[in-house]
């Protein structure tokens, strides 16, 4: 019994290590993840700026070869992120980002010969492989360009129509909550007795409830219901009227 117990407890024991290890291993990958996307992010963001300042400040063909990979890095993002936001709420968009991602080896190496271009010293030749270069950018950038349009406008369209379907199923709603009142009775006819506005009369011709409401004489007798409080206001959220004072 004692040997059973001690086994049961190194087991125990030995499972918790391996549970603690394999949490750490986790979080340990987790956190490098996380690193290494906001190191990703920040060298992205120092190139762009490098790349802004450099076909704002450089004239040439340094400044047009910052330009094109300024502008083919700017559209291969922005379509990326518009794809992946959508594929996740309409995975008809899966085909399109698979698309893309077959585009993106294009673009990434373009990209890596345009870098190249920027140390190569001899600038004349870079100056005539410009026309090719731009034309290849045109084209990817076209393309990851009409990928996003797509993308958006079908998102628009998607909540366009479901805008108009909510909106004629409310006005359908608010018709059916304003049925209310009850016809109107034609020009000439008597209500039917019993029915809503009808009224009966007793052997002398009058609306019923009138003899109670008259005495013997003739007089009228005082209404049944007194006058109101002149210190109780008409709706709940008013303030109350302060009671005059006497001297």
């Amino acid at each position: 019994m004692g040997a059973t117990m001690i086994t049961i407890m190194a087991l125990l024991f030995f499972s918790f290590v391996v549970l603690g290890v394999y949490a750490t291993v986790k979080v340990a990958k987790a956190a490098r993840r996380g690193v290494d996307r906001t190191i990703d992010q920040a060298r992205r963001t120092v190139e762009d700026t490098a790349l802004r300042a450099k076909s704002f400040g450089q004239v040439g063909a340094a400044g047009e070869l910052a330009r094109l990979r300024l502008s083919l890095r700017t559209s291969m993002r922005a379509t990326q992120e518009a794809l992946r936001e959508g594929v996740a709420e309409d995975a008809s968009l899966k085909e399109s980002l698979d698309l893309f991602r077959r585009l993106s080896g294009h673009g990434l190496e373009l990209d890596a010969d345009l870098k190249r271009l920027e140390r190569e010293p001899d600038r004349a030749w870079v100056a005539e492989q410009l026309p090719e270069l731009t034309a290849r950018t045109e084209r990817i950038t076209g393309s990851a360009d009409a990928l996003r349009r797509a993308a958006r406008e079908r998102a628009l369209k998607f909540a366009e129509d479901d805008l108009s379907m909510l909106s004629a199923q409310i006005d359908v709603e608010a018709g059916a909550l304003r049925h209310w009142t009850e016809p109107e009775s034609a020009p000439g006819t008597t209500p039917a007795p019993g029915a809503p506005g009808a009224t009966t009369a007793d052997a002398w011709g009058r609306p019923a409830g009138a003899a109670a409401r008259t005495g013997p004489v003739g007089e009228q007798e005082p209404p049944a219901i007194t006058a109101p409080d002149p210190r109780r206001t008409a709706y709940p959220w008013e303030k109350s009227t302060r009671p005059e004072t006497t001297a």
